[in-house]
Order: C-alpha cells, then structure tokens, then sequence
C-alpha cells in the first residue's frame, strides 16, 4: 500500500539557507538535513550511516557534504558517496513555492508498542506513578514510552538538574508516603549519580525504583563510550537488579522491581540496553497489575514472644515508649495504647514529630539531637518499649533496662544486643492483640505531670540560651525559635545533616509536622532534593519547607531553578555561617586544628531571585519574624538565608 505523502513547510525565506550552507530542520519529530547547492534545495537523512553523525552540522566542501563526526562525503543533494560505495543517506522531494521551501515526508506510521511501553505502563499500573530523572541519549526508549503516559494522564515527570537530586527526591517521597517513586538516569554516570540517593533509601527502608539507560547489548563488554557494569555496580544497593532483555519476561520483571521495594521496604533497580528498549514488545505479553499479586502486611508476632510481653507490661509501673521513623505510619495505635500507660512517648531523631511535643504524653528526641526531656524519663523507666527504631548509637538507648520490641523486620530486632521480648510482626497489629490481652492488667504510674513538669524546666532553658549575642550573627536556636511560631503546623519539613540539624532536633517542637531526613546515611544536600519529593507526593495539600546549613544548600542549589520551572511552592530556611560548623567541632573534639571548613558564598538570596524565587537575607535577629512570615506568605519557591553564627548552636 503506498504512503501518504504530506507536505511540510521547511523555510519560509530561502534567504534562511545561503548558497553553499546546510542546516538541519525538523519535520513530524524528524531532523532532516536540508542544503542549498549550486541554486537548488535538497533534504537528505540526518544521520549519517557511520555512527548517526548529524549531517545538518556539516559542512560542504569541495562540492561534497562533509559529516561534521567523522568526516565522510556525500552528495549535497543526491546523498551517494563518492567512489561508487553504497554507504549513501536517504532523500526527500522538494519543492520551492514563491519565497518558501517544502518538504514532502511519509504520514508517521501508527506508534507500535514497544518493550519501554510494556514495562512503563505495568509500572503506573502498580501505583508507580512519579517519576524524578534526566533524559538522556541512552534513556530515549524509556523517556518515549513515560511521555505517552504523562500525556494520557497516568505519569508525573520532574526533569531535574542532577541525578543525585532524583534519587534524593524519590527517597523523600517513599519516606513520606511509604510508597515507590522512580528516578531515572542515563548509562555510566548519570546512572552512578543516582547511587548516594539509592544507599539513604536503603538504609532507611524506603522503597524506590531506580531505572537506568544502558550502552547497547552489542557494544557492552568494549569499553564503550558511558559503559558501566550497572548490575555489578549497583550489587551492593539494589535488592532487585537486573538487565532487560528483548526475550525477558518484560511486565513480570516490573512487577518483581516494584513487589520486592514494597514488601522488603528496599531499592529496586532496572537498567534497559539502549536497543532493548525499542524494540517491539511481545504479543503474547500484556501490561501488569497488582491484583492478587501481593500479600497483606498486618502479620502479628510468636505467641511465645507476646506472652512474654504481656507479662512485662504487667510487671511495670514506669514505662517509656520509644518510636523510631519505622512507626511512622502507626502512630494513632501506639498513641492510643500510651494513653492507657500514661507513659511517655519518645521518639529517636528519625522518628522527630510523630507525636506532637505539644501533646501530653510528648517527650521529644532521645539522643543526641534530644532533649533533657527524652533523657530523664528513659533514666526514670523500668520497662522500655521500642517500635520501629533500631537502636542507632545516635539515639542511646540503654541496653540495661527491660526491652521490648516490636518490628516488621527480624533482622532489626535485638539488631546489637538481646532484647528480653522481641515481636516480630507489624506495630499496629501487634498492639491491638497486646491491648486486647491487657485490659484491667495494667497498673502504671500516671506520668503526665511529671512530663508538663519537665518540659517547663526546659522551656526556661530554652528562653535563656535565646539571649545569647556574641555579635557574629543570629543564633541558631533564634532561628528554630522563631520557626516554632511561623511554620504551618501540618507543613512537612525536609532537613539536611550538621550542625543545623542536630539544632532543629533539639529547639524545634513539633506539633503535627512530618520532618524528612537522611537518617542512618547522613548525607548533605538532602533536604532541597527530599522536600521536591515531598511536594510532588502530595502537591500544595500541605506546606513543604526545608531546612539545611550553607554547605548543604549548595549541594544541589541548582534545584532552585527545577521549583521554580514547576512552581513547587517549597519555603527554604538556610542558616548561613560560612563555614562546615558541625566539621569544625569535630576537629575540636579529637583536639586537632579547624582546617579547610570555612567556605567561600555568594548571596544566596540573590541567587534565588536570579533562578525566579522569591531570596530574603537577613542579618539582624530583628527582622527574622518578619522575614519568615514574608516566606511563609509568598505563593511560590523562596529561600531565607540567614546570617548565623557558627557557634551559637
């Protein structure tokens, strides 16, 4: 059957392409190469046949196009080589009217589905369906089949300025959400980008599907240009990873990537061959979903642990809960079975605002982001319940006393030493059974006045270490003082690692704020990227703020330019001293010389603006309240960047 052939308009003045010049046009979504030579207009292929050199950068010379790559010849207008080889590029019809140049080209063929459509569509059918990444010359295959997705409506794309930032930003999400996001990055290093974001996913059992591009299957093994071992390299950090291949069981694969990230709470990556991912999709083979595909979670503990628990509950008139960010999506159950305690709820730094430090049976943070609060009441107990928190050495939780434990993970119970009732099962789950077996059995001392107490005592604390005024700079506890106040009291607040943080940990009182952080990872810069993670979770819903220290803002300042494209309304509070203060104590502690710590800043605030934010600097702990509700205020990105002092914290 012939093809319909349709006209399209290349230049609409000859004047466009001088005799003796190329350049390369687009017609239907295809680059031609159009010349003029010796008074006539010709469209040949783009590509040239040696390794796809873009003709339409070229030159003529000697009467012959040049490819600008590699330097072979061809007809300005027939597209033969010359020497009588066979190697020549493909033509177009022609035609000049008037002042305007024509090109006719087939009607595009009816899109064929691919193995990339196959895959991306089982992707969004498990619930997959935000995506943070690059595209990229390796990549194409995949970006094609996300963008008929974002077109129909079952897809959000965030195109980012540094892979690392999508891999931090997709772990944001997971820890907001507790459900996969993708990022995506091209073969060798954009790929490798990806993998700081990947391991403080892994750490922190958050789910993510991470999807790489790849060198072609028959160039990998050379030394290709951008071929790494993804599969090798990404062994240690990916619980699911591996390569596609034109005969893999295509849908299965992406249904296996994204059951292993949600039931283990792991990394799951898929890295697609550049010819793999255009090629057609089998037609025995459809799109998946998750129907009858994966189990229910609220799985209870041995019966042999729980009695044993049981009896401990009824032994204690002191205890103390502690909850780790693992309880995040628990906290009602655990909230109410400490209201039949009347104990203390404490939370590690992971775990910050998951109980309101407003609320009766708040206590804070325990360890070294904590308060005297925390520390007391652990000190006081005589029975310790730990839920979703995995004893980091940040934390401190004494070994010495009586433990109980609940997790959904073996492997984290009695993860450094013996805990005496360790439940293996799902918090929620197991609470309701230990609360059923427990009616008229508890006799615990009501602990309340005591918190109101301990918490009066530390307000006062708190007011006097506001006073100090060295002259370098505000504090940083004015900073959080002040945030207290002005931030929304349901915003989700993204912070980064150092000195900033541990503050935020120890001054700022939650009230029904969600905090992301870089838990067991630790890693710099990831407050900016998680609250763009956060935001595309759940759009303007809820407020998203970050906070973070100089040095990291500037890991992925450029991201200022990403919020700002898609108008995520994120409010970043950054405390600026010059310098990487939490390094610098650290030099001072193992009695050694600060050394290389201080940094060299622009202003940030005029680099917000620059980007298209909204950029406030402040200096005088005068103007911070107006500042900060001048932040909070403003429809759209902004970022405050406050003059601090490094040792004022």
């Amino acid at each position: 059957m012939k093809k319909e052939m349709v006209w399209h308009r290349v230049l609409d003045n000859k004047r466009e392409l001088p005799e003796g010049r190329v350049k390369t046009v687009t017609v239907d979504n295809r680059d031609l190469c159009l010349t003029h030579f010796k008074g006539k207009f010709s469209a040949l292929d783009n590509k040239c046949p040696h390794q796809g050199g873009p003709l339409g950068e070229g030159s003529i010379e000697n009467g012959m196009l040049r490819c600008p790559w590699h330097g072979w010849d061809f007809h300005p207008c027939t597209g033969k080589p010359p020497g009588g080889f066979d190697d020549g590029v493909e033509t177009f019809v022609v035609k000049e009217e008037g002042n305007q140049v024509y090109v006719a080209i087939a009607s595009q063929k009816e899109h064929q589905p691919t193995i990339a459509d196959e895959m991306m569509e089982t992707m969004v059918n498990w619930g997959v369906e935000t995506v943070f990444g690059m595209v990229g010359h390796s990549n194409l295959g995949v970006a094609d089949a996300m963008k008929r997705l974002e077109q129909k409506g079952k897809l959000k794309y965030y195109g980012i300025r540094h892979e690392g930032a999508a891999a931090f930003a997709a772990s944001g999400y997971a820890k907001l959400t507790g459900k996969p996001a993708a990022c995506l990055g091209i073969a060798g290093p954009g790929a490798t980008n990806m993998f700081t974001g990947m391991w403080d996913a892994k750490v922190d059992r958050a789910p993510m599907l991470v999807l790489s591009g790849q060198v072609e299957n028959q160039v990998f093994g050379t030394g290709a240009f951008q071929e790494v071992d993804l599969v090798r390299a990404f062994q240690t950090v990916a619980d699911f990873n591996h390569a596609v291949q034109e005969n893999s069981k295509h849908s299965e694969l992406m249904s296996l990537a994204i059951k292993n990230a949600l039931l283990k709470r792991e990394v799951s990556h898929i890295t697609f061959p550049d010819e793999v991912a255009f090629a057609p999709k089998q037609s025995n083979y459809r799109p998946q979903n998750p129907d009858g595909r994966i189990t229910p979670t609220n799985i209870g503990p041995p019966r042999l642990m729980l009695d044993k628990a049981i009896k401990m509950l009824g032994q204690s008139r002191r205890p103390v809960i502690i909850v780790g960010h693992g309880a995040r999506f628990h906290m009602e159950q655990i909230i109410r079975f400490a209201k039949i305690l009347k104990c203390p709820v404490i939370t590690t730094f992971k775990g910050k605002g998951q109980i309101p430090d407003n609320h009766e049976l708040g206590c804070g943070v325990l360890g070294r982001s904590g308060t005297p609060i925390a520390s007391y009441f652990m000190n006081e107990s005589d029975l310790i319940l730990v839920l979703g928190a995995s004893f980091s050495n940040h934390t401190g939780i004494t070994p010495k006393k009586p433990l109980i434990q609940i997790d959904f993970d073996p492997m984290a119970l009695s993860k450094f030493h013996k805990v005496d009732a360790a439940l293996w099962g799902e918090i929620s789950e197991t609470l309701s059974l230990i609360e059923e077996r427990t009616q008229n059995a508890i006799d615990t001392v009501d602990q309340r006045p005591e918190i109101a107490q301990r918490w009066s005592i530390w307000r006062e604390e708190k007011e006097s270490r506001l006073k100090d005024n060295r002259g370098h700079g505000i504090s940083s506890i004015a900073v959080f003082d002040a945030m207290n106040r002005i931030t929304p009291e349901d915003a989700i607040i993204a912070v980064d690692v150092g000195n900033n943080t541990y503050s935020f940990g120890r001054y700022f009182e939650a009230k029904q704020q969600s905090v992301l952080m870089s838990g067991y990872l630790g890693s710099i810069g990831f407050s900016l990227p998680a609250a763009m993670g956060a935001w595309a979770a759940q759009g303007d819903k809820r407020p998203v703020w970050s906070v973070s220290g100089d040095g990291g803002f500037a890991q992925y300042m450029a991201e200022m330019m990403t919020l700002v494209k898609y108008n995520m309304n994120i409010k970043h509070v950054l405390l600026n001293n010059s310098e990487l203060g939490k390094i610098s104590k650290e030099q001072k502690a193992a009695n050694l010389q600060v050394w290389q710590t201080g940094l060299h800043n622009l202003n940030f605030a005029e680099y917000a603006k620059n980007c298209g934010a909204l950029g406030i600097r402040v200096e005088d702990r005068k103007d911070l309240e107006s500042a900060m509700i001048q932040l909070r205020n403003h429809d759209g990105p902004g970022l405050l960047d406050v003059r601090c002092d490094v040792n004022l914290i």
